[in-house]
């Protein structure tokens, strides 16, 4: 049987890191599936790398078949043609996954890095050193590009198993607890 496979996507209008992860369904162990980046310099015209990113996701999602998909959120910066590039990469990978109704969840970058370091302020390279040693992988060429996606799929799954984990209320707690005696004094 296997267990729930989550893909990680860090978004990008000239390279995009994507990355796949399956959990364990015992234990917290975590088996590396994929993980790589689209070049997408090699496609003349933003629309046509889009359109790239939305068929390489399709073929992603069709290929693995996730339970879930993690992207990081679009981070401020100045220059203004730059987001907007960034936002529509962004957003052709989440109508992707929606076209496929693969739930997705957004992550600010300091949450990934926090989640992955223990530090939301951590250097990429840092972040690409964790998750190196968390998946126990070597370090190819590319994979600063690609261990932000890794990073993001590793949050996600530490997030959704500690939610998963802890009640949010009492009567939850109560619920998931129901042959607990409380006694009241």
């Amino acid at each position: 049987m296997r267990g729930r496979i989550i893909v990680g996507l860090d978004p990008g209008s000239v390279i995009m890191g994507f990355a796949i992860i399956e959990e364990a369904e015992i234990g917290n162990a975590t088996k590396l599936i994929e993980y790589g980046v689209l070049q997408l310099k090699k496609y003349k015209g933003h629309m046509l790398r889009m359109r790239h990113i939305y068929l390489h996701m399709m073929t992603l999602f069709q290929k693995h078949a996730p339970d879930e998909v993690a992207i990081e959120s679009i981070f401020y910066g100045t220059n203004v043609q730059s987001m907007l590039k960034l936002g529509r990469a962004q957003g052709v990978a989440i109508a992707a996954a929606l076209a496929c109704e693969i739930p997705v969840t957004e992550y600010a970058p300091r949450k990934v890095k926090q989640a992955v370091t223990g530090n939301g302020n951590a250097l990429k390279e840092q972040v690409a050193t964790m998750v190196r040693q968390l998946l126990n992988i070597p370090t190819p060429s590319n994979f600063l590009d690609a261990s932000d996606a890794l990073a993001v799929a590793l949050c996600h799954s530490q997030q959704r198993l500690s939610s998963t984990a802890k009640p949010k209320s009492w009567s939850q707690f109560i619920a998931t607890h129901p042959k607990r005696e409380i006694s009241t004094y």
